[in-house]
């Protein structure tokens, strides 16, 4: 909120006061909280993790409407809090009619937001939540850079320093590149912070398609956005030079063979039977084919490491176009990056589960075990997996009834939900990629705001909370 402030100060928009003092009251009533608390036992075990990690999320996203309410920018306390927690949650979901009307210091806010979510999501998943147990995170546990020793604390501290640098030198990377490319230096900064977090927010109304003309500048943001959308531990790797590891990760195999397939396929319909002629939304740079490809391409990867970013109406370009994003939001990116969704390594561990059940029917008293980057995977591991998987479908189908029961058509119910439940942003309907949510009524954007939240969390650490035997004492 303080860079926020300064970035407020220097470009003079009237805000910079009401940005400083929400700082003020953040961190005052942190330190008061720090004061009162400095007694307490500071030992932190796997009941206080869930507790930590949601009610950090809910602290975060509640001092982070802060600077919308004082400053007027966004009014009303629902619009700010679905603003706030689809900023940290990384989701980009947007209830602004005219981003371009807002203040610099509130545009950087909303992107920071985003910056600070994602590089959280990297050190809850890469240390956190392994040590918890959640969704199958524990497979890569063990890969994470650091070192190796019993103790908990070097270990996370150590992981979370490294992942973080890798974070930032993208981020100040791309900021370079795109300035380079053509955009304001404001921009730069703006549009790197939301894609290494695949948050979506943009400074413009348009969002990316406000550079239609600039093919440099998307490809840019296509590469940030794929390389957000992979295992920070494998761009790791990639910097010690251990590339040969990268190369060999079979989710990162799979994830790209995706983006390749889906991006070519959809370019090929974009091209030959598109409902709206590629000439009508974007100015001939290279040829209809190229840009035809940059679009198919952009898209696919923004909806897949559920960015958000937009280059065009995508829910336009033919019903099946518009089933395949919709299938797409629920693929997801790499497990450990800052994507949302059910991730790429979960659906490849299901597939091989359920083609080894066809073997163990045949062979009934054979030990046939899930193998994944040539390592036997634990069957609770599994297990936990397929549980995830069950609760989100379950929790996509009551998102999508209860939207549809506060007024929204079928395809906007179901668009909201899934795009909410994975951080996508875009939706479908009422909620296309050119629109935004503030049609939703008030309990349609706190219910978003609740399912944003579970998605980020990885379900498991969230609904846990409201188990009765969770507060029972152990």
């Amino acid at each position: 909120m303080v860079l926020a402030a300064i970035v407020s100060g220097i470009y003079e928009d009237g805000v910079t006061i009401e940005i400083a003092l929400a700082a003020i009251v953040t961190m005052l009533v942190g330190t008061l909280s720090m004061f009162y608390t400095r007694e307490h036992d500071k030992e932190v075990k796997r009941r206080e993790g869930y507790i930590i990690v949601t009610f950090g999320w809910l602290v975060m996203s509640i001092s982070g409407m802060l600077p919308y309410l004082f400053s007027e920018s966004i009014p009303g306390v629902t619009n700010a809090f679905f603003e706030t927690i689809s900023g940290y949650t990384t989701t980009g979901a947007s209830i602004v009619d005219d981003i371009e009307a807002l203040p610099e210091g509130i545009l950087f806010w909303r992107s920071l937001t985003h910056w600070i979510g994602g590089m959280g999501i990297i050190v809850l998943a890469i240390a956190i939540l392994p040590l918890l147990g959640i969704g199958g995170m524990q497979l890569f546990a063990a890969e994470a850079p650091g070192p190796s020793g019993d103790k908990l604390h070097p270990r996370i501290t150590d992981t979370a320093k490294r992942l973080w640098l890798i974070y930032f030198s993208y981020t100040v990377a791309e900021t370079i590149l795109l300035k380079l490319a053509g955009m304001s230096f404001f921009d730069a900064i703006n549009h790197s912070l939301a894609t290494l977090s695949t948050g979506g927010f943009s400074t413009k109304n348009a969002s990316m398609a406000y550079w239609n003309d600039q093919p440099l500048v998307q490809y840019i943001v296509i590469l940030f956005m794929f390389l957000a959308g992979s295992n920070f531990v494998l761009s790791y790797y990639a910097f010690k030079g251990k590339v040969q590891k990268v190369i060999m990760d079979e989710e990162f195999k799979v994830y790209s063979i995706l983006v390749v397939c889906f991006a070519l396929l959809s370019a090929l319909v974009i091209y030959l039977k598109a409902n709206v002629p590629v000439s009508d939304f974007h100015p001939m740079v290279f040829g209809e084919a190229e840009s035809a490809f940059r679009h198919a391409l952009f898209q696919v990867v923004s909806v897949i490491t559920t960015t958000g970013f937009v280059t065009a109406d995508f829910t336009a370009w033919t019903p099946f176009l518009t089933i395949l994003f919709f299938i797409l939001m629920f693929i997801g990116g790499s497990a450990g990056s800052t994507s949302g969704g059910i991730k790429v390594m979960r659906h490849v561990l299901i597939i091989k589960n359920g083609l080894l059940e066809f073997k163990r029917t045949l062979h009934t008293n054979a030990i046939i075990p899930v193998r994944y980057n040539n390592k036997t995977v634990q069957q609770h591991i599994v297990y936990n997996i397929i549980a995830f998987f069950v609760l989100y479908m379950l929790l996509f189908i009551i998102g999508s009834l209860v939207l549809g029961a506060l007024g929204l058509d079928f395809i906007s119910a179901i668009g909201g939900a899934a795009s909410s439940l994975g951080n996508v942003g875009p939706a479908f309907g009422e909620l296309n990629p050119v629109s935004n949510y503030n049609s939703l009524p008030a309990f349609g954007k706190w219910w978003c705001g609740i399912l944003m939240l579970l998605g980020r969390l990885e379900l498991f650490t969230v609904l846990i909370l409201i188990t009765p035997y969770f507060w029972k004492r152990s």
